[in-house]
């Protein structure tokens, strides 16, 4: 039935290859450089703006997202700000109004100035004992040493249980304060004068030695905290524990007046990492107080200075945008704006934006191409040489297990105990909003996890895969051009969304994916010798990208994107096979043909490319080279094609070619 919905679909009058030749660079050969190839024009024609340190297929179909939610989150401000407004008080009308006029307001911010921040402030200056900080911690949402956050037990998926995750280095990258290159010395160098000029800018004294005082103590968490490497590891951030056990582990702090001071009651959580845990533990004990102090009121600062004065906002901006990305301007502010009721009141505003932007027959495609992709993996885990039938019959289950969610939640949130009042300010409200998150998390707390719920607003323009829930998840906001258009022909729909479905189910199969089973259980279902043959074929993926220099001197980093990389090729390869399926399920007649000087094949892989199409300045490359685990747009197409035998063929890539790879030396996995 799902071949014959595609069919049907893809013999309407109006269909189109869907490729735009506008995006090709015809002066480049595919063979040698197929990223500039397919991408070139787009590049040449979508130049980086100042607001931008990357832009992209995926940032551009966001923009077009943002502007048509900002145009129905406008029409509801203007009728909350309008004297004969009947915009109900309380409701999520108003709501959402009164939060998009207060994000825009920029005068009344400038006009109150740090006034928001002082109480907090004060509270972090009236600490005078040690003993005080196991509560303190516990009630702080502004400032913090690491993060606790509910998810479902790794080990039994059904259930939600309280895990605790490193924090407390701004930076985010350990490396940031360890590597001694000239690029990472000079960041050094920036965020401390940043941070300086931050104490300042709040009126607070001493600015540079609180500098030095916060870059040490930062330093000295980022140096215990696991790297992103170790942070991919599931078996090693997954540490349940008891209270007690908790007390023996980190005894500095009462954990007891800690989780009560946190609002929650429980006997067992999981620790993720558990040296940099043990870490802030001494730091609160030997550590001067002073020292720890000046800590937490930077972190107040650090997560205020978005949301109070014009003057404390560029400040930001320049080190965040400027520094370490390269950005020449901040976005503007409407942008800001609607990223900001988009963050709080996430599902009220796609519950609108699917109502006018979402056509239910686009859904029924897509579950008709997730069906065909199904299909494909199948039968590439069925024609595996290397994998046995006991651990394929294993995969099978959980191929057939996995959870389909398109387009947007069965059930909406509800926002009724969040309150928006316009007579605080705006921070204040925002801290209210976090507050209110905090508690729709804990709520959770104990209690069987819900199958039905999305990790993802529906207007976002990204998909994800969960494995404690063995789900895929195609939010509304992907699914339109250049990843999924009704009127292309199905040569583009399965190079391009085709290959992103494919991406996510791989997820499930990936070097993390493949530990969970197909309930989501952190659980062995791998025979010893399946497992040891793909951690060997794992391997020459990680070692390929490492060759990979994606800046001078610097090369991608293999193990980091090595989840990513795999669910790449995965999807790839389980795409095209969807694809060459469909075309020969097809009467001769209605097959696809060669348009627009292309082959079928050839469009599959132009499709691909373009998903990908972007720029990108050269701080922002050294930025996700550390942070990001998604190798760079550029080489998900020319590190990822290479290792994908049909494209060799539809691009007739001989061995002359700069990008050939010899078959023998080819990542196979999935």
């Amino acid at each position: 039935m799902a071949i014959t919905l595609m069919t049907t679909a893809c013999n309407q009058p109006q269909q189109t290859t869907g490729i735009d030749l506008a995006n090709l660079d015809t002066t480049a050969v595919p063979q040698n450089d197929f990223y500039q190839y397919a991408c070139g024009g787009w590049m040449a024609n979508n130049p980086l703006t100042p607001e931008y340190s990357r832009f992209g297929s995926f940032d551009k179909l966001g923009l077009q997202n943002l502007e048509q939610v900002n145009g129905l989150i406008q029409e509801i401000a203007e009728r909350v700000k309008s004297q004969e407004s009947r915009v109900k008080r309380g409701s999520v009308e108003q709501k959402i109004g009164e939060l998009y006029n207060m994000a825009m307001d920029t005068a009344r911010r400038d006009q109150e100035g740090v006034a928001a921040v002082q109480q907090t402030l004060s509270e972090i200056a009236a600490i005078s004992s040690r003993e005080q900080l196991s509560e303190v911690l516990g009630k702080a949402m502004e400032f913090g040493l690491w993060a606790m956050y509910v998810d479902a037990d790794a080990l039994n998926s059904t259930m939600n249980i309280l895990n605790e995750y490193q924090g407390g280095f701004a930076l985010g990258e350990k490396e940031y304060y360890l590597d001694e290159d000239e690029h990472t010395r000079h960041i050094r160098a920036e965020y401390e004068n940043h941070i300086a000029r931050m104490f300042e800018l709040f009126g607070l004294s001493d600015g540079a030695d609180k500098a030095k005082t916060v870059l040490r103590l930062e330093t000295r968490l980022a140096k215990a905290a696991y790297s992103n490497v170790e942070l991919r590891d599931p078996q090693r951030n997954y540490n349940k524990m008891s209270i007690d056990e908790l007390q023996t582990l980190v005894p500095q702090l009462d954990w007891k007046t800690y989780f009560a001071a946190f609002g929650i009651t429980l006997d067992s959580l999981s620790v993720g990492q558990v040296p940099h845990l043990q870490e802030v533990g001494r730091m609160l004990a030997d550590e001067p107080l002073e020292d720890l102090k000046t800590l937490f009121t930077w972190q107040v600062l650090d997560g205020a200075a978005s949301y109070l004065t014009t003057d404390i906002f560029m400040e930001n901006f320049h080190f965040y945008g400027q520094v370490l990305s390269g950005r020449e301007e901040p976005s503007p502010l409407w942008k800001r704006a609607v990223g900001i009721v988009n963050g709080t009141l996430g599902e009220a505003v796609g519950q609108m934006y699917v109502k006018k932007y979402f056509p239910e027959e686009n859904k029924a495609r897509m579950l008709a191409l997730v069906k065909n992709l199904q299909t494909a993996l199948g039968q590439r885990i069925e024609n595996l040489a290397w994998m046995s039938r006991e651990t394929k019959d294993k995969a099978l289950e959980k191929l057939q297990a996995m959870t389909i969610k398109i387009g947007y939640p069965d059930t909406w949130r509800d926002y009724s105990k969040l309150e928006i009042n316009p007579e605080d300010t705006y921070y204040a409200n925002l801290q209210r909003a976090a507050k209110f998150e905090q508690d729709y998390s804990l709520n959770y707390l104990g209690k069987p996890v819900d199958k039905k719920k999305w990790y993802m607003t529906p207007q976002t323009v990204n998909a994800y895969y969960n494995p404690s829930s063995n789900e895929i998840c195609f939010p509304a906001g992907i699914l339109q051009y250049p990843f999924f258009d009704m009127s292309a022909d199905d040569a583009f729909n399965y190079g391009a969304i085709g290959v992103v479905i494919g991406h996510e189910m791989t997820h499930g199969f990936d070097d993390q994916g493949c530990q969970f089973d197909k309930d989501g259980n952190m659980q062995n279902w791998w025979t010893a010798e399946d497992k040891a043959a793909f951690d060997q074929r794992t391997k020459v993926m990680e070692e390929a990208f490492n060759r990979i220099e994606v800046a001078p001197g610097v090369h991608a980093n293999g193990a980091f994107t090595l989840g990513e990389n795999i669910a790449d090729h995965g999807g790839l390869q389980v795409s095209y096979l969807a694809f060459c399926n469909n075309e020969a399920a097809k009467p001769e007649s209605e097959r696809l043909q060669t348009r627009d000087g292309f082959t079928p094949a050839q469009r599959f892989f132009l499709a691909y490319a373009n998903v990908w199409a972007g720029n990108i300045r050269p701080e922002e490359i050294l930025v996700r080279t550390k942070g990001d685990p998604h190798s760079l747009g550029r080489w998900r197409v020319n590190g990822a094609l290479p290792q994908i035998g049909a494209w060799y063929e539809a691009w007739n890539v001989t061995p002359e070619s700069p990008m050939y790879v010899a078959p023998e030396d080819r990542v196979s996995i999935w």
